[in-house]
């Protein structure tokens, strides 16, 4: 009857878990999927991006972040900051405008969506009639000005999107003043451009898609010069002194037009294609920017010879003989420059060239030689290789994290060194109470390492696993390189780049020690490299091994790719990681699981086939052992191999069914008198309904059976010094779990230090456990006396952790998909178990071990489990009593990858993708939270236009 009874409701407790658990969305790292939109304020200094799915999100200063999000998950179109203002438009592809204000709320600032607004027409116009193609927000900050594709011109009231209608400029009111042989009436369909005097704000240029532009006197409500242009116009911009402007076309020209009050009707001072004689593309737009030495800066998107560079994504820079046009690997969505923004000041003097491309952010300095790229803090491009592993490793001690930096440092020397230009705002959230890595592996065999300490996500080290194998490409070769003849002047600028030479190259699995500095990464094709940090780049020969995980069994061939072939003698690496040893698995199948012990230099390997053991001191293989069972046919396919076969898949299905059929067969009429079959049957439908009744929330966990598909796939390894043989002495030990719900434990003998290079590491198994339910075993975990995890290897001997009780007794947790178990060490009998599949229905995908503070207190702490199912559930479960303390929906249960992504970190935080650029930060903790706060300047603008600053007001920028 104790199964029936609620367990009583502990006040206590309850009020403890408020002090321990708390689930908050945090912060996105990484660069916005899908960007569509950009936007600068030079007063706020302050950059807004609009994404595809409605998002918009603003940056300044490192650590200075807002984000909102349109209800609507339209397109954002166009986003432009109203001038002098905490204010900002969005133009979504629904046509609808929407006002945004940064506004102090309880204390704190926040992005607020303040109005929406939708341009409607006269009953029975057509949809072109108030369709907005430009938006300019007037100087006066009191009006915005609408241009649409009939050619009309709306004017609509700051903040509350009334229209005023007998403002509106009409097609038919700008051709009462030009000659009707200059122009008709389709001359003045779809405004392309609107753009305000820079020294008269009471005269705008409008521009026409069909090449009429004409200067609009707004106080007598009538044009005062008209520009004729020969071709389609893509934008206009206005020189700093309102004497010219200039204008861009389709057909890859740009023109400089006069303006003065003598010539209403002036012809073009210049028309350029830069790239010509050839057919270009469109110079969709354009900056004229002037300097001190009179020589000024020309940049535009576009305008390359359409028959031979038609295809690329270039943003070209002249200033007088100096010419690039840098070659972008996504397209570009938008530009800016960035210049002196004081309206006293003479000259514009660009300090940057800020572009968002497609897939990352790049920013120029135009001020240094060269035009280097800089480096930014924050919008890194995390997926500049597609992501394929990642590893969280928390509280790195400061001499690991400095070497780090230093050798990140020795790789960034091509980056200029100005400092970010995007600084609006003040990071004012308290310095991160420790350093932590986020390690990413990527499709290309690349590592990068992260500071993830706070709210920037920043690139600190990149390691690259490619020099020690042969591939086709030569990692010498610089794209970069251009002939001295070469036309047009391409540059490859951005990191972006999603082609792997080989996706053999692949990083798999991650792990780090931050005591030592030892490092193993594995890859695609069963290789895994032990490296040790160096300070100085070397030279030096990486010793191979080879790791036969099927042992010479007859019938078994492997079907998939080729192993890396390595190069042979020395190879030179740059400072930072360098491998000094490789091991080979065979076949070489995906490594899916790895484990490093540094103290006893060992590391564990498991893929689909087995696993193995490698000494890397005495670089030596200890045994390896073939978990491959006689049906695991697939498993010798490989991820990559073509012939993957569908005959297969379905000749198994069709086998499960006869088999089943047979089974039935034979239950119904086997040997034996029919008696004794209905005696049997009587009996086993009588032990169901005693089952059922038992335990009536429970569903039946169905037993797998062993011929499913995989079952050797080796999914978690782990070193733990335990008891294994008997109750009186503990032994270093080596656990690994399969898909089959199969636990093998070794017995390690580790030589003592002084005689570590003289003796052989031994192993011998110990224990083989089966699961009945066979469901694969995704976390093992040993508990010392305390009920306390064993602490890392070396955490101990740096005096971060206690030493473990090793008087009382050890219990062995061992987590498959289905359910979480407790074994008694060394007997492995079962004590207690949680079967949470039977319970909840979902499935275990992420388990670790989190260590939660109390908010109130900082002498409380405690360890539990964090998990996260196939719901995208993620539960939190004492240790070592396994109950369930709370539930957070986290993950969309369909987001498969943004589940499998999923990264605990040691205190209760966490991250995912949301995207192939972005990590979703998360946090169960009431004491670790990381999140956006800042001070926001609020500039304030006199009537003579000189800016002064007002006291900053504090913001909490907290993602709702």
């Amino acid at each position: 009857m104790r199964r029936f009874l609620r367990p009583g409701h502990d006040p206590v407790r309850e009020r403890l878990k408020r002090d321990l658990f708390q689930f908050n969305k945090t912060v996105e790292h990484g660069f916005p999927h899908q960007p569509s939109a950009l936007g600068y304020s030079p007063f706020l200094r302050l950059m807004a991006i609009g994404t595809r799915s409605g998002a918009i999100k603003l940056y300044g200063a490192p650590g200075v972040e807002f984000m909102g999000l349109h209800e609507e998950n339209n397109t954002v179109m166009q986003i432009h900051f109203i001038p002098d203002q905490c204010q900002l438009v969005t133009l979504l592809d629904d046509n609808s405008l929407h006002l945004w204000s940064l506004k102090q709320h309880g204390g704190a600032s926040e992005l607020l969506e303040e109005h929406r607004f939708t341009l409607k027409g006269p009953p029975g116009s057509p949809p072109s009639a108030t369709q907005v193609t430009a938006v300019l927000p007037h100087s006066s900050r009191e009006v915005l000005y609408l241009g649409t594709e009939s050619g009309n011109i709306f004017v609509v009231e700051l903040p509350s999107f009334r229209v005023l209608e007998d403002r509106t400029i009409t097609p038919e009111a700008v051709l009462q003043r030009i000659p009707e042989d200059n122009c008709n009436r389709r001359s003045c369909e779809l405004v392309e451009a609107l753009r305000e005097h820079p020294k008269n704000p009471d005269q705008i240029l409008i521009g026409y898609s069909r090449g009429l532009i004409v200067l609009w006197d707004l106080q007598n409500n009538k044009a005062t010069h008209h520009f004729l242009g020969s071709q389609q116009l893509e934008n206009l911009y206005w020189q700093r002194d309102g004497s010219k402007f200039i204008s861009c076309h389709y057909d890859g020209s740009y023109t400089q037009w006069p303006v003065s009050s003598d010539n209403r009707h002036p012809e073009p001072l210049e028309n350029t294609v830069p790239y010509g004689p050839f057919p270009c593309k469109a110079i969709s737009k354009i900056y004229w920017q002037t300097t001190k030495n009179g020589l000024p800066y020309i940049i535009f998107q576009g305008g390359m010879p359409r028959a031979s560079y038609g295809d690329r994504h270039s943003i070209s820079v002249i200033h007088g003989s100096q010419q690039t046009a840098f070659d972008f690997t996504s397209r570009v969505i938008d530009f800016f420059i960035i210049f002196s923004s004081d309206p006293a000041a003479e000259f514009d003097d660009p300090s940057a060239l800020v572009v968002l491309a497609e897939e990352e952010l790049v920013v120029i300095d135009l001020k240094s030689a060269g035009w280097p790229a800089v480096h930014p803090p924050y919008l890194a491009s995390l997926h500049c290789s597609a992501i394929t592993c990642s590893h969280h490793v928390s509280n790195i001690p400061l001499k690991l994290w400095e070497r780090i930096i230093s050798a990140g440092s020795k790789q960034n020397i091509h980056y200029s060194s100005m400092p970010w230009p995007i600084d609006g705002g003040t990071n004012i959230a308290p310095d991160p109470p420790q350093r932590d890595l986020l390690l990413t592996g990527h499709e290309d065999g690349t590592v990068r390492f992260w500071d993830a300490s706070g709210v920037c996500l920043h690139l600190l080290y990149k390691l690259s696993t490619v020099r020690v194998f042969l591939t086709d490409a030569d990692p010498n070769d610089n794209m970069n390189t251009l002939g001295e003849d070469e036309w047009p002047p391409l540059r490859k600028v951005g990191t972006f780049d999603p082609y792997s030479d080989d996706p053999r190259l692949g990083i798999q699995k991650i792990y780090l020690c931050k005591y030592s500095g030892y490092l193993a990464v594995a890859g695609t094709a069963g290789q895994v490299l032990v490296m040790e940090l160096n300070d100085e780049d070397a030279e030096h020969v990486v010793d191979h091994a080879e790791a036969d995980l099927l042992q010479d069994q007859e019938g078994y061939r492997w079907k998939g790719h080729e192993k890396l072939k390595t190069r042979d003698g020395p190879v030179r690496f740059e400072a930072g990681f360098q491998p000094f040893v490789l091991v080979q698995c065979q076949p070489p199948a995906v490594v899916t699981s790895l484990a490093l012990h540094s103290e006893w230099k060992l590391v564990a390997f498991g893929t689909s086939h087995g696993f193995g053991l490698f000494d890397h001191q005495q670089k030596r293989l200890v045994f390896v052992k073939c978990t491959l069972h006689p049906s695991d046919q697939l498993a010798l396919e490989g991820p990559l191999s073509r012939v993957k076969s569908l005959k297969k898949s379905l000749r198994q299905s069709f086998r499960r069914i006869r088999r089943s059929r047979v089974s039935s067969r034979k239950r119904r009429g086997g040997s034996g008198n029919a008696s004794e079959v209905q005696e049997a049957n009587a009996k086993f439908d009588q032990d169901a309904l005693q089952e059922m009744e038992l335990a009536p929330v429970q569903r039946k966990i169905e037993a797998r059976s062993a011929e499913d598909s995989f079952t050797g796939f080796v999914r978690t390894l782990y070193f733990a010094d335990t008891f294994l043989r008997d109750s009186s002495r503990h032994c270093p030990s080596l656990w690994a779990g399969t898909n089959g719900g199969t636990v093998y434990a070794f017995c390690l003998r580790v030589p003592p230090a002084e005689r570590r290079m003289d003796e052989p590491v031994r192993a011998e198994q110990a224990k083989e456990i089966q699961l009945m339910h066979r469901a694969p075993v995704v976390g093992i975990l040993v508990l010392d006396g305390r009920s306390t995890p064993l602490p890392e290897p070396l955490e101990v001997a740096h005096d971060l952790s206690k030493s473990p009780d090793m008087q009382g007794s050890h219990q062995l947790l061992v987590v498959s998909e289905e359910q979480f178990k407790v074994f008694t060490l060394p007997k492995v009998s079962s004590k207690l178990k949680l079967k949470l599949t039977a319970l909840e229905g979902c499935r275990v995908r992420k388990v670790t071990v989190a260590n939660f503070g109390s908010c109130k207190t900082d002498d409380y702490s405690e360890n539990d489990l964090a998990v996260l199912t196939n719901l995208g559930d993620i539960q939190i479960i004492s240790l070592p009593f396994l109950k369930l303390q709370i539930r957070y929906p986290c993950i969309r249960k369909e987001d498969v990858s943004g589940i499998a992504s999923c990264v605990f970190t040691k205190y209760g935080q966490g991250f995912y993708l949301i995207s192939p650029s972005e990590f979703e930060r998360f946090s169960l903790s009431t004491k670790w939270l990381v999140e956006p706060r800042c001070i926001v300047d609020m500039p304030e603008v006199t009537s003579n236009n000189h800016v002064h600053n007002k006291s900053g007001t504090e913001n909490a920028a907290r993602k709702s």
